[in-house]
């Protein structure tokens, strides 16, 4: 199985005082489920925030499916985003837009059809069980509701990855198993890479993972 994040030696600060992440090296496998765990501050979301080109290294060299990512260029670096799905813990919804455009987003920005695009998103919101909801905005929901509608607009576009920050820390407990089922759906059923940071690795998945944890910057594989 091939490598789709391949990291060497990365460090990652936000100033030049603090260094949160230090040369740290791993890989992530094609197709696994792998989970990011390290207490609050030890740089599990700047990490992930790496790892779709928002935060630029520091140091050592990162590669997201062959790709090195302190070297591409902003037009490959849009094309490598429109094959990834992002879930913020904070849903990054658009608020002037109803949850089909929301969910729709990913597909406009890839230029997909628009009929098409309808399709798949009532296919995913379906999934989700918030098809009712699709003609209400972000603000009419709960916000269990408005991270089921982000997961939905991660899954949109069918991407090779999803990259999810603590995607079920503030949700209530239906919300929260239907988003692991989602996640651990689209590993098993069409072999997406999954990444997720968290605080706490469910014990009620049936998937098997792998599983990294962030201590003092440094990146250690727990087995």
């Amino acid at each position: 199985m091939n490598n789709i994040i391949t990291a060497n030696n990365i460090s990652l600060s936000y100033n030049q005082n603090e260094t949160i992440i230090n040369k740290a090296s791993f890989t992530i496998e094609n197709g696994s489920f792998t989970f990011i765990t390290g207490a609050s501050g030890s740089g599990k979301s700047t990490l992930l925030k790496s790892l779709y080109g928002a935060l630029k290294l520091d140091s050592g060299t990162l590669l997201i499916g062959g790709t090195e990512l302190n070297k591409i260029s902003s037009k490959k670096l849009n094309f490598l985003r429109q094959n990834i799905g992002i879930v913020f813990q904070d849903y990054k919804l658009i608020k002037e837009w109803d949850v089909e455009k929301n969910v729709m987003l990913p597909l406009i920005i890839g230029g997909f059809d628009k009929d098409l695009s309808k399709q798949q998103v009532h296919k995913v919101l379906n999934h989700v069980k918030l098809n009712h909801q699709s003609n209400k905005y972000p603000l009419e929901l709960s916000g269990g509701e408005q991270q089921r509608v982000a997961m939905a607009r991660a899954l949109a576009h069918n991407p090779i990855m999803i990259l999810a920050d603590e995607p079920t820390g503030n949700l209530d407990d239906y919300s929260a198993e239907l988003i692991w089922h989602l996640l651990e759906g689209a590993n098993q059923q069409l072999k997406t890479t999954i990444v997720v940071v968290t605080h706490h690795i469910p014990n009620t998945l049936k998937v098997r993972y792998n599983h990294l944890h962030i201590e003092y910057g440094e990146i250690y594989e727990v087995n």
